[in-house]
């Protein structure tokens, strides 16, 4: 019952990073137990694409160093679709 309310009380605690591009926002966080259910190397790490054109994109991660490696990824990634986005929008109005 410890870890549970920790686990529910600590969200700030679990945050490893958070980035927002315009209104969407990319969120990596400590899952707080393992998610990988068939076997190997345990997956405590999420990141998550909110908003935008890669809105729902989801990557796990085993390590605290891979979660902040795939979290600037995500980021970058976040960054091109905008900007594509953004370009065929101003593309689309010059005609």
């Amino acid at each position: 019952m410890t870890w549970a309310r920790w686990l529910e009380t600590n969200f700030e605690k679990r945050q490893i990073a958070r980035d927002y591009i315009g209104s969407t926002h990319i969120s990596t966080v400590f899952l707080g137990l393992d998610h990988n259910f068939s076997g190997g190397d345990p997956i405590l790490f999420e990141t998550m694409i909110f908003g935008g054109p890669l809105d729902g994109e989801q990557w796990r991660y085993s390590t605290y160093a891979e979660a902040e490696r795939g979290h600037k990824e995500a980021v970058r990634q976040a960054k091109v679709a905008s900007a594509k986005i953004k370009s065929i929008k101003d593309k689309a109005g010059a005609t």
